[in-house]
């Protein structure tokens, strides 16, 4: 036997209780999150709180997938990435938790947990008031093994340390322009210059803009010099003859400089002995640069008159453009409406009282859409209108079942029926609402649409549909096919022939002595003498659930809480690579082989076009398009095809890994296949699970 300690306790999860679910606040990702996680068996009471959203929950739920201590992070204040970040870090036996609470950002903690990774002396350099890019320069820095005091400092922004770091690869002397008050372009300049051996001390100053180090640069790489370098210190103009970002005076110093989006103005008086700076000065400079916009005068007076020396001041500011906000829909039915069952005290769930879906009627209004907004235009510091972006549209809403009304905004349910809203599209579908039992009198039921039956089906009653069945009451024997997921509140209990046939889930309270057929999952609260196969899981939920006698088909797994009973009644467990899945894997091919078919023939269509294009003869544009239409169509369908093959294979290959939980007990003489490798259950083992490890099934003790 093979043993695996974890410290999941089964009995402990199967006793939660949500009330929350019964909530309109709790979305429908949320519920999600909640059913994927009872669904793998995990004690989701860590994350079951609406105060978490959807995005949290997924990250704490990965986190005890993967057996990690997803309670470190399980705090609805952290955000979801932060989580991400910490549960990664935990993979790597790594703490994030002392820089969460000195209060570094998300994408800081990436950088920080991949620093660490690395095993890099981050923390000899990090400071609290550091942003991402400039830990990320750090990280680069010490991964490359340079020397990166010259630029660890948070004085630096991220561009200028870049530069630095570059100059550092380069093995250049950055002591050159290692002064804060360069730009990181300044600093670009300089460094260009060095790295092609120029003398850089020509331009190497304060003085020049980066606009007119580069020009510099450039005459000097030429070997010219710029009119600029010509005139005297108390009058640099650059070569066009515009005046200098920057002036020098004889007897007072002082500089301005401007953002690279020219939206901020800043004044830095440097101290030195001496030195004199009046309002006029500032403003003659503000003139010289043709700064005209958002001028702040209090703050060039409050400069003057405290004497800010050594200090960065904001002068002038424009006003930045405003991104006009995107489309957005506004809809009027339903979006959060639970799709699975609350919890109940004892671990089973409530069929009874779910809301199975959202009905409309002719005519309601569904959603409105919300044009996109234009921009607001700003001004920069020199009074250049700088012009926003306007929103982003979104597509109309696709499906069917609606009429978008002549203003082009409003949609409108177009009949009565069943509104379901999943993958951005709107799908509202004939139900039929049948408010009495159906019986063997009544006849056979098909409907293109879904049905919905307040009473109960009783023998030889027969209910066709296209979309879902659900039923409020009982299933005695009788026949239900259904293309979509059939819900059978109260149960279904057979002593005779009841067969169900689903294109999605079967649900319902229990089953007893039914036949089914589900591509979906199917669940209840106890299963005996029944007959399953399916696609998806079977999971039968609560303490007292059991399953009991039959056969059950399951590729994807089973998981419930007592298996069998002491009276040694059959119960067989054939899960993974089973005949449904091969049944399966057959029509894939039968279903490829057949598009590929159907490809050669249109390619062979294509081919006859393009010879009769050489030939100089014409096809009808209409044939054209449809041929290529026609083309594209199949390969889209065969890519869906192969996808769907992909990820059942996928799924097959991770339920070897837990393909079989039992939280309570199982009992002897039950037949457990996995793969097709049997394993007769020889005695009865409690809270465990059955996996197959080099070729055969084995034990593992939860």
């Amino acid at each position: 036997m093979v043993i695996d300690m974890s410290n999941m306790d089964f009995n402990k999860k199967q006793e939660l209780h949500f009330p929350m679910m019964e909530n309109a606040e709790y979305q429908k990702a949320q519920n999600l999150e909640i059913r994927h996680g009872i669904e793998d068996g995990l004690d989701v009471s860590i994350y079951s709180n609406p105060e978490f959203n959807w995005l949290q929950m997924e990250q704490i739920r990965m986190g005890l997938m993967d057996k990690v201590d997803a309670a470190v992070y399980a705090n609805p204040d952290y955000s979801y990435e932060t989580m991400r970040q910490i549960r990664l870090a935990l993979y790597s036996a790594t703490d994030l938790i002392p820089y969460v609470n000195r209060g570094f950002a998300d994408d800081d903690l990436e950088e920080i947990r991949l620093a660490l990774l690395n095993r890099l002396p981050l923390d000899q350099w990090l400071r609290d008031d550091m942003c991402a890019p400039q830990i990320r320069e750090i990280r680069i820095g010490l991964c490359e093994q340079l020397d990166i005091s010259p630029y660890a400092d948070s004085q630096y922004n991220w561009m200028q340390m870049q530069e630095i770091r570059l100059g550092l690869e380069k093995k250049l002397d950055v002591s050159v322009y290692t002064n804060p008050l360069f730009s990181h372009a300044q600093m670009r300049e300089i460094r260009l210059g060095m790295e092609a051996g120029l003398d850089v001390s020509s331009y190497c100053s304060l003085v020049y803009s980066a606009t007119d180090m580069e020009k510099k640069r450039k005459a000097v790489i030429n070997g010219k010099r710029t009119s600029g370098t010509q005139k005297s210190d108390n009058n640099k103009e650059n070569a066009d003859g515009r005046k200098s970002i920057f002036e020098v005076h004889k007897k007072n110093q002082f500089v301005i400089s401007i953002e690279e989006n020219g939206n901020k103005a800043y004044a830095y008086i440097p101290w030195i002995p001496g030195n004199v700076v009046t309002e006029e000065d500032i403003y003659q400079d503000l003139e010289r640069r043709e700064i005209v916009y958002g001028i702040k005068q209090d703050a060039i007076a409050d400069l003057i008159r405290r004497k800010r020396l050594n200090e960065k001041v904001l002068i002038a500011e424009g006003i930045p453009a405003q991104k006009g906000e995107d489309g957005w829909f506004e809809f009027f039915v339903r979006l959060d409406l639970p799709r699975i069952p609350a919890p109940l005290p004892d671990g089973s769930v409530d069929y009874v009282n779910i809301e199975a879906f959202e009905m409309v009627d002719e005519g309601e209004k569904i959603a409105v859409y919300h044009p996109a907004q234009k921009g607001i235009s700003g001004k920069n510091i020199y009074g250049e209108t700088i012009h926003a972006e306007n929103g982003t549209e979104k597509k109309p809403i696709r499906g069917v079942g609606f009429i978008i009304a002549e203003d082009g905004v409003t949609y409108l349910s177009r009949m009565n029926g069943k509104f379901e809203y999943t993958a951005g599209r709107i799908n509202i579908t004939n139900i039929l609402v049948v408010r009495e039992d159906v019986t063997a009198v009544t006849g056979k039921l098909e409907v293109d649409g879904s049905v919905h039956v307040i009473g109960s089906i009783y023998s030889g009653g027969y209910i066709k549909a296209s979309g879902d069945i659900i039923i409020e009451q009982n299933v005695e024997a009788a026949r239900l096919i259904a293309g979509g997921n059939i819900m059978i509140k109260q149960g279904s209990c057979s002593k005779n022939d009841c067969f169900i046939e689903a294109g999605g889930e079967v649900s319902g309270s229990f089953f007893e002595a039914v036949s089914i057929n589900a591509r979906g999952s199917v669940k209840a609260n106890y299963i005996m003498n029944s007959n399953i196969n399916t696609l998806g899981k079977v999971i039968v939920s609560g303490s007292k659930g059991v399953l009991l006698g039959g056969t059950i088909r399951a590729v994807r797994g089973v998981s419930a809480y007592n298996l069998g009973n002491r009276l040694h009644l059959k119960t067989v467990l054939d899960v993974g690579r089973n005949e449904l899945y091969e049944k399966e894997q057959a029509e894939y091919e039968k279903n490829r082989e057949q598009l590929l078919n159907d490809l050669e023939a249109l390619e062979k269509q294509r081919d006859k076009i393009l010879a009769l294009f050489s030939a100089g003869r014409k096809v009808p544009e209409e044939i054209q398009r449809k041929i290529y239409a026609a083309i594209e169509v199949e390969y889209q369908r065969l890519a869906e095809l192969d996808g769907e093959a992909s990820k059942l294979s996928n799924l097959t290959e991770q339920i070897m890994e837990q393909p079989v939980y039992i939280r309570g007990k199982a009992y002897e003489g039950s037949l457990i296949v996995i793969n097709g490798i049997k394993y007769m259950l020889p005695m009865e083992v409690k809270r465990v699970a059955f996996k197959l490890r080099n070729k055969q099934v084995v034990i593992v003790n939860m």
